[in-house]
């Protein structure tokens, strides 16, 4: 099978998100959380701006849509980064994996709030009560705190929250501007290595950069952001966003396998259980039962 399959293309894109969740583990071995976000952000801006210059992408000029990206760059970049390092201080990042794949989730819960286009159908409310359902599963509050930390995990929350509401601001103000997506992106990224770099400043934190931990954030940037950029706007172009959102339900597969097999990470029946509902919760929102 070519490697330009789509089929490939999505599994490979799905291993390098999944993986992101070990290499942030494996980076809070050297780095606070704010220096891992400044790191992988640094790291993927400077990816993209290589194939902008290479590809000769137009790139934005005027304030105003500079300031439209700072925002996309603070709610898409800058604070899910944060907020996923810092929670994998207090959780699994198995965990983090699964409750990144509810990003679909409260995106759909946020564009039905402010997109007049999007409504509560019948089949989007219960998509998304079950997908929040499968979060309590992940939770466990039976289990008490545990290895994975309420707080912990609430910050992952927090962080696929973000990402939603980045989307739909995206939807919203940014795409009919029709900049080019990888520019856009280069720069947003840019705009949170700002933010980033002043909360590393003002807030410091000990760092001890072995190799390993460089690696890890490289990697983070450069394939977590970067590269995986180019390949999830290709596989959009050529197969469309429905089929690529395909990758939702591969990341938390492997983000919990990576953790068991290379942390050695625990890995309780609630985890599936609570995994295996966001999953039927995420393609129940968006009609892909129905279709099946």
């Amino acid at each position: 099978m070519s490697a330009r399959s789509p089929f490939v293309r999505l599994l490979g894109l799905g291993g390098i998100w999944g993986t992101s969740f070990l290499l942030i583990k494996i980076a809070l071995e050297g780095l606070p959380p704010l220096g891992i976000a400044l790191g992988r952000s640094v790291a993927g801006a400077l990816t993209l701006w290589v194939y902008v210059a290479l590809r000769r992408r137009p790139v934005p000029v005027d304030a105003r849509t500079w300031g439209k990206l700072a925002f996309v760059g603070l709610v898409a970049n800058a604070i899910p980064f944060a907020l996923f390092s810092w929670g994998e201080l207090h959780v699994t990042s198995g965990v983090a994996g699964i409750y990144n794949a509810t990003t679909p989730l409260f995106t759909l819960a946020i564009a039905i709030a402010f997109l007049p286009a999007e409504r509560a159908t019948r089949e989007r409310t219960a998509g998304l009560l079950l997908g929040f359902a499968g979060i309590v599963v992940v939770l466990g509050p039976w289990r008490g705190i545990g290895e994975n930390s309420v707080l912990g995990q609430v910050a992952c929350l927090g962080a696929s929250a973000s990402y939603g509401v980045g989307l739909v601001y995206v939807r919203r103000v940014v795409s009919p501007l029709r900049l080019d997506v990888v520019a856009q992106t280069a720069c947003q990224l840019t705009a949170a290595c700002l933010m980033l770099g002043t909360g590393v400043v003002l807030t410091g934190g000990d760092v001890d950069l072995t190799p390993r931990v460089v690696s890890a954030v490289l990697a983070l940037g450069a394939l977590g952001t970067g590269i995986a950029l180019i390949i999830y706007n290709s596989l959009i172009r050529d197969v469309g966003p429905t089929t690529t959102s395909l990758v939702t339900f591969v990341v938390p597969v492997i983000a919990v396998a990576l953790g068991a097999v290379a942390l050695g990470e625990p890995v309780t029946w609630n985890l599936f259980a609570g995994a295996l509902v966001v999953v039927a919760g995420v393609a129940l929102a968006e009609g892909r039962l129905r279709r099946a």
